[in-house]
C-alpha cells in the first residue's frame, strides 16, 4: 500500500503577497522622484518660486498689513458668527415651532450657498438694490459670520444636546430657572465639547476670508491673498504666492495642533456639519 505525501501548494502566502506590493510601491515612488529630479528645470523652479529679491520686497507688508488683517477679518466673522450660532441653536431646540421652523430655514439656506455669493450679495447686490453702503470690514464680518453661523449652530445644538440631563435637572432642583441654568449650566459644557469642531470652522473662516479680494480694497486693506494676488502681477514671479500660502500656515497649523489637542483632552461631537 503507498502513500502519497502531499507537496506545499506554489506560490505566495499573504506575508510575501503584502512584501512584493509595498517594495513595488517603493519602486514606483523612486522611479518618479528620479524621473522628476532629472527632468525638471529646477532653475526655472527656483526663479519663479524661490526669487530672493521678490521675497525681500514682500516684507514687512506681508505681515504688517496682510497677515493681520487676514486675522482681523477671520476674528470679526468667527465672532460674528458663533454669536449667531448661539442663538440659532436655542432656537432650534426651542418649544416654539416657529422659532425652530425659522432656524431651520436658515441653517439650510446658508449651508446650501457658497460663501463666494453671499460676499457678492453683501458687497454689491444689496448697495445695488437698496442703496446700502457697507464698509469692507462690516461686508466680511456679515458675510463670514452669516455662513459660519449655520454650520457652528448645528454643532453647537449637538454639544448643548450632548450634556448629560442630570446637569440640568440638578440645577432645577436647586431653583435655577431655565435661562440660567442654560447660561450658566448648559452651554459652558458644551463648549467645552465642542471647541475641536470650532477650532476647525476657525480655520475653514480663515482661508474663506481671502474672498475678500471680490471687493474694492486698498492696499492697506489687502489680506494675504490680495497681497499675494497684487505682487504677482508685480513682479510677475510666484514667489508672493508662495509666500502668502507660508502666512496662510502660519496660521491654520498651530489652530489644527490645538484642534488636535483640544480633542485629545476633552474628546467632541461628531456631526456632519462640523466638516464642509
Amino acid at each position: 500500500m503507498t502513500t502519497e505525501i502531499e507537496r506545499p501548494k506554489a506560490g505566495m502566502g499573504r506575508r510575501q503577497r503584502a512584501r512584493l506590493n509595498l517594495g513595488i510601491q517603493y519602486a514606483v515612488l523612486i522611479v518618479a522622484v528620479v524621473a522628476l529630479v532629472f527632468v525638471a528645470d529646477w532653475g526655472q523652479i527656483g526663479r519663479a518660486f524661490f526669487n530672493v529679491e521678490v521675497a525681500r520686497a514682500q516684507f514687512p507688508d506681508v505681515i504688517t498689513t496682510a497677515l493681520l488683517n487676514t486675522v482681523l477679518y477671520t476674528a470679526v466673522g468667527f465672532g460674528f458668527g458663533l454669536a449667531l450660532a448661539v442663538l440659532l441653536a436655542l432656537m432650534k431646540m426651542s418649544p416654539v415651532a416657529p422659532y425652530r421652523w425659522l432656524a431651520t430655514g436658515y441653517i439650510e439656506l446658508f449651508r446650501g450657498l457658497p460663501a463666494l455669493l453671499v460676499f457678492i450679495a453683501f458687497g454689491y447686490g444689496l448697495p445695488i438694490a437698496f442703496g446700502v453702503k457697507f464698509t469692507n470690514l462690516s461686508t466680511v464680518m456679515l458675510s463670514l459670520g452669516l455662513v459660519g453661523a449655520a454650520y457652528m449652530a448645528e454643532t453647537i445644538r449637538a454639544g448643548i444636546q450632548a450634556v448629560p440631563k442630570g446637569q440640568v435637572e440638578a440645577a432645577r432642583s436647586l431653583g435655577m430657572s431655565s435661562s440660567r441654568t442654560m447660561i450658566t449650566v448648559v452651554l459652558p459644557q458644551a463648549f467645552r465639547i465642542i471647541l475641536p469642531p470650532l477650532t476647525n470652522e476657525l480655520i475653514l473662516l480663515t482661508k474663506d476670508s481671502s474672498l475678500i479680494y471680490l471687493l474694492g480694497l486698498s492696499v492697506d486693506q489687502y489680506e494675504l491673498a490680495k497681497f499675494g494676488r497684487g505682487a504677482l502681477n508685480q513682479y510677475q514671479s510666484l514667489t508672493p504666492i508662495l509666500i502668502a500660502g507660508l502666512c496662510y500656515l502660519i496660521i491654520t497649523i498651530p489652530l489644527s495642533r490645538v484642534s488636535d489637542l483640544l480633542e485629545r483632552k476633552f474628546g467632541g461631537v461628531r456631526t456632519k456639519e462640523a466638516t464642509k
